[in-house]
């Protein structure tokens, strides 16, 4: 289908977004579309066979712009600018122009022109332009950051008087230079600004706090934001950000320091204030054992043979509650060994019912709300029987009338704002509480109540170390403790454990031994401990199990043996040792000449006082003290004679 020269008239007259219309060659109007009439004011009948420079400024007219304008496209056919216009009313408007010369027969019969009024664009041009200008303005003159733009290979291709007051280059210093010179040495040998590039590229933002470098060479601590710049999917450069955040980490610092030696002070003063409780508990216990061996010796020195289980009884029993009392402080300082096991905590509390309600005595009720299908949890189960216990205690000792006292386990779901007020990770965790109907504390006994040594009871009737330890056991096993306490309508005090998903160990104890395991040939043992006592008892266990025992008091007089020709079936050692070389320092010398020693470690600390790595050594073994000959015997046994 074919347009005729009367259907493309109908089509450009009723055009209104564009004034069309043709001029001839001396520049006066032929044509005049709707849309000219309505961008420029004037009917048909007013401007046909006018002269198109009535519609330039005034100013443009004196400068021969119109005559120029046909001149240009005449000579190349097309004339194409950007400009203010008039309207009939006076008014101006910034105009789009397009003027194309029109040929017939090689001959210039006229000209075709197409105005388009961008007077609105123009505005919101300028506007952009203006707010441009005005942020460049206030970046160039911001003091406190240094706010600058990379290049897509992190060349410094502006820079602000924050970044030259920050930094100390001018910016004919710097544009055209790489940003790692503002790095560390350090940081530059290990690639930390291309790989703080390559997150920006990849994530859209690298945010960083570290040393940075001056132009003079001195360092300051800087917050550092790069930011990735694209247009329609091209990276074009990156925007970065410093601040000098230097006194502000050196005040942290200080404060930290500050609270640090407050903690400190609080330490000692609640330590001094509650050394006397503990004395007197050890002296008690000091009592009971050295007393009890006082009589008995009595007694075997006038062959009274008779009756000396009490005594040896009464001795181990006060050398039991001692070595509890120190099982206790190392919790809290979260140096006890723990034994993890996949643990039953419904199974674990419905067998303790019986024993809590004799200790709490009949003047208390006892409940227990036990949830279904309660999930498993790794930790140690004697020390959560333990926490328990303790807990179940302290809420008998806070109902002396009597009341209500209620075990409880439930599932627990943790996340974002919930996990955070426990201060726990996000996760699944299974939670044992016990509660009271008792006296209750006031909040400011309760935000102290986990506190090492913090006790409300008279002094000598209790070591404050009670809570201590379950919450350092919580935290040991990835957990936390969380108490909720109200004046005269009681506690609660729940422990929360990270959920298992493994299998629980229903594994049996294996039975008592009746005859402790003696020496297969002449296997060889060397006991290094500068305690003489008990290297003394070791040792003469040791021998009476048929194995030759070898003393060293000191880790040098142990590495002698060790670097001798005697042959050595197992190294027993403290690890505090006195001098210059430990009991680990002594056995990893040792290994250098006998790869395959094998070591028993006992350690009055922990296992975490062995595990450098967080795992054992091949070989390697650790009985912490204190221990019985028993079980020292069988470890003895069952080291000695692994593969």
């Amino acid at each position: 289908m074919s347009l005729t020269t009367s259907t493309y008239e109908l089509l450009i007259r009723s055009v209104v977004d564009y004034a069309i219309f043709m001029l001839d060659r001396s520049g006066h109007v032929m044509s005049w579309n709707s849309g000219a009439e309505h961008i420029k004011g004037y009917t048909a009948d007013e401007i046909i066979g006018e002269h198109f420079s009535r519609f330039y400024v005034e100013e443009d007219r004196a400068a021969g712009l119109p005559a120029k304008a046909l001149k240009t496209a005449t000579e190349t056919g097309r004339f194409s600018a950007e400009a203010w216009r008039m309207r009939k009313d006076g008014t101006r408007f910034w105009a789009m122009v397009v003027i194309d010369a029109i040929y017939q027969d090689g001959q210039l019969i006229g000209f075709a022109k197409i105005t388009r009024d961008m007077t609105e664009q123009r505005k919101a041009q300028l506007v952009a332009m203006e707010s441009e200008r005005r942020f460049r303005l206030l970046v160039e003159g911001v003091t406190d950051y240094a706010i600058y733009m990379l290049d897509t290979n992190g060349r410094v291709s502006n820079w602000n008087a924050g970044a030259e007051r920050i930094k100390g280059y001018t910016l004919a210093d710097i544009v055209g230079q790489h940003f790692s010179r503002f790095y560390t040495p350090e940081d530059i040998e290990s690639g930390l600004p291309w790989r703080a590039l390559e997150t920006a590229r990849s994530q859209g933002r690298y945010e960083a706090e570290g040393w940075r470098c001056r132009k003079d060479g001195t360092r300051f601590w800087a917050s550092v934001v790069i930011d990735a710049i694209y247009d329609e999917g091209t990276l074009v450069g990156f925007a970065k950000i410093t601040r000098d955040l230097t006194e502000r980490r050196e005040a942290q610092q200080q404060l930290e320091q500050s609270r640090e030696l407050l903690f400190q002070a609080q330490k000692m003063e609640a330590v001094g204030q509650l050394t006397g409780g503990l004395a007197h508990d050890f002296n008690n216990l000091l009592t009971g054992i050295s007393g009890s061996l006082e009589l008995l010796k009595a007694r075997v020195s006038q062959g009274r043979l008779d009756d000396l289980d009490r005594y040896i009884n009464s001795a181990q029993g006060a050398a039991n509650r001692a070595a509890a009392l120190t099982h206790r402080l190392l919790a809290f300082a979260r140096r006890q060994t723990l034994d993890p096991k996949p643990t039953r905590p419904n199974k674990l509390a419905a067998d303790m019912v019986d024993m809590v309600q004799r200790t709490v005595g009949p003047g208390i009720q006892l409940e227990t709300v036990l949830a279904p299908g309660l999930w498993l949890t790794l930790c140690d189960p004697n020390q959560l029987e333990n926490a328990i216990l303790n807990l179940c205690i302290n809420a008998r000792d806070a109902m002396p009338d009597g009341g209500r006292l209620t075990i409880e386990t439930s599932n627990i779901r943790l996340e974002g704002a919930a996990a955070r007020q426990h201060d726990l990770e996000p996760g699944e965790y299974v939670a044992v509480a016990v509660a009271d109907t008792g006296t209750g504390m006031p909040p400011d006994v309760a935000e102290r109540a986990f506190d090492p040594f913090f006790t409300t009871k008279p002094t000598g009737q209790g070591t404050g170390l009670g809570l201590s330890m379950i919450y350092g056991f919580a935290k040991q096993s990835g957990g936390q403790v969380r108490i909720r306490s109200e004046v005269g309508r009681g506690t609660a005090v729940t422990i929360f454990l990270p959920r298992h998903l493994g299998e629980a160990d229903e594994a049996t104890p294996p039975p008592r031994r009746v005859s402790l395991p003696r020496a297969e040939a002449e296997q060889t043992v060397l006991v290094v401990d500068d305690e003489l006592t008990v290297r003394m008892l070791v040792a003469e266990v040791l021998e009476e199990l048929g194995y030759v025992a070898i003393e060293a008091a000191d880790g040098a007089s142990g590495l002698k043996v060790l670097q001798s020709d005697v042959p050595v079936d197992l190294l027993i050692t403290d690890i505090g040792l006195p001098g210059h070389v430990n009991g680990r320092q002594m056995a990893d010398v040792a290994r250098q000449t006998r790869p395959a020693l094998k070591v028993l470690f006992i350690t009055g600390y922990a296992e975490s006082a062995v595990l450098g790595n967080g795992m054992l050594e091949p070989n390697t073994h650790v009985l912490t003290k204190p221990f019985s000959m028993e079980a020292l015997a069988n470890r003895i046994k069952a080291i000695i004679t692994s593969a």
